[in-house]
């Protein structure tokens, strides 16, 4: 296995030389293909029985998730213990937070901790960018509102690089709650930049205003959406998000953008699914296509969040210092 420690100067010659990860938008394809690089060689580490490299030895990791999560904080976690940090997780809402402190006050809090990195979720769109400004070490967001979540793109990318050797060229069709998905726009972000084809399928009420404006195909009939696509990646419906009626029922919503077996049969031969989690059966997915290994990629794009989530922190430790990052 080629040693994850050489391969990151390597990707950082290529000129991955950000401060922060706040979004997709802003990568160039090179620093994106460097980063799915070196997350290759975290998933063949991680895959062996020492799982550890000291690229973060004597480094602090927080984690600060105002909204809740399993996948993302547990990856998280991991990936940074995997890597040699100190990893802590606040836990946000028992914390002072809910006694008024604004997240400004948090971010200067937190400062004054001196972490080497801290990866955010928070329900605000922009709130991660207002704290990355706030602080001096490196930031991650983990996904503000419905704004970006860059490391769900990129571990959705690896996924698809890893079986079809490529993403230039695939026809990828994403479906259904978009207007709400901070995942749908990061994907569309990054598979644009790196030439893939995009299709949005959704009813009309679940997609963002001037879609079209975005370099992708939009499609509000499934069956015709779906002809020819190479990867079927499904969005949750954020029933938190919503304010208002956007469709009459969960089961008229199953019925007509509810991914089964009959509608998958539109796409092209062999086409992959995909879902960013958590699952909402028989909702926008049936568990007999989320569940079947030979079409489905869900549970390798868990898999695959560790390994990214390790080239991430790998590479943004890199422009640390005992002062914090360099400017």
């Amino acid at each position: 296995m080629t040693d994850p420690v050489a391969r990151s100067d390597n990707a950082d010659h290529l000129g991955f030389r950000h401060r922060h990860l706040l979004g997709i938008q802003g990568l160039n394809p090179l620093e994106i293909s460097s980063l799915l690089d070196l997350a290759e060689t975290y998933v063949d580490l991680s895959r062996q029985v020492d799982k550890k490299r000291p690229v973060l030895k004597g480094r602090t990791l927080i984690n600060l998730f105002f909204e809740s999560s399993t996948r993302t904080q547990a990856s998280f976690e991991l990936a940074g213990k995997r890597l040699g940090a100190d990893t802590m997780n606040m836990a946000v809402k028992s914390s002072s937070i809910t006694k008024g402190e604004t997240l400004i006050d948090t971010a200067v809090t937190l400062n004054a901790m001196r972490p080497d990195i801290i990866v955010v979720r928070h329900s605000a769109s922009g709130a991660v960018d207002l704290l990355a400004q706030k602080v001096d070490c490196a930031v991650v967001n983990a996904g503000d509102g419905s704004n970006e979540h860059p490391t769900q793109a990129l571990l959705d990318a690896l996924t698809i690089r890893r079986h079809y050797g490529r993403i230039e060229g695939l026809t990828i069709a994403i479906c259904g709650d978009v207007l709400h998905s901070r995942v749908a726009r990061s994907n569309i972000h990054l598979l644009n930049a790196m030439g893939a084809r995009v299709r949005l399928i959704a009813p009309p009420t679940l997609l963002p205003a001037h879609a079209d404006r975005l370099g992708v195909e939009v499609f509000h009939d499934m069956r015709t959406g779906l002809a020819g696509c190479d990867i079927v990646m499904m969005l949750r419906l954020q029933n938190e998000r919503m304010t208002g009626s956007f469709m009459p029922s969960t089961r008229e919503y199953f019925h007509l953008y509810g991914l089964d077996r009959e509608k998958l049969s539109h796409a092209k031969e062999g086409a992959l699914v995909m879902h960013p989690g958590p699952m909402n059966r028989g909702v926008e997915i049936d568990s007999a296509v989320a569940d079947d290994p030979t079409i489905s990629l869900i549970q390798e794009q868990v898999e695959m969040g560790v390994a990214v989530r390790m080239a991430v922190l790998d590479l943004l430790s890199r422009h640390l210092d005992n002062g914090g990052p360099h400017g």
